[in-house]
């Protein structure tokens, strides 16, 4: 199995992208990952919420093949301690799918389109992060989640 992040705008801190790239290299070890970034809208302040959303949702979509499976990262998504979040990864290898695909949308969230097209939710809090903060933990609990399977010393229980 494949794990893709797709995330909107790219990481303008050079501290956070050293650890995003530390986290990613980290990750090549257990799984084939990639991160993808899709370009900041241009004029996005010249444009509604919800023509920023549709926006964004069409180049989401575009990056997404039928074969994939969908999962977004939301506020009202489902939450997971790491334990359980290695469990959920462990299912989606077990079950033969080529690509698990995570999706870190925009500022005002996803498209309706998107959400139809995706296949579940996750929440990593019901606190609010910036969009390049969420890119280092979720990579980092991707990273921990194989760590968990593989019963290595990296999650203490």
């Amino acid at each position: 199995m494949n794990i893709k992040l797709i995330a909107i705008g790219k990481t303008d801190n050079s501290h956070l992208q050293e650890l995003i790239n530390d986290y990613q290299k980290r990750l090549g070890f257990y799984v084939k990952f990639n991160l993808e970034i899709i370009p900041d809208i241009k004029n996005a302040k010249n444009l509604s919420e919800s023509q920023q959303k549709e926006k964004e949702g069409q180049m989401i979509l575009k990056k997404i093949q039928s074969t994939d499976q969908l999962i977004l990262l939301d506020e009202q998504g489902k939450n997971f301690s790491s334990e359980h979040f290695a469990e959920y990864l462990q299912k989606k290898m077990n079950s033969g799918i080529k690509q698990l695909v995570f999706v870190i949308g925009g500022p005002y969230g996803f498209s309706q389109e998107v959400y139809q097209k995706s296949q579940g939710k996750i929440s990593l809090s019901k606190m609010t992060f910036s969009h390049q903060m969420v890119r280092l933990f979720f990579i980092e609990q991707i990273y921990r989640a194989f760590t968990i399977l593989r019963n290595e010393p990296y999650h203490h229980r």
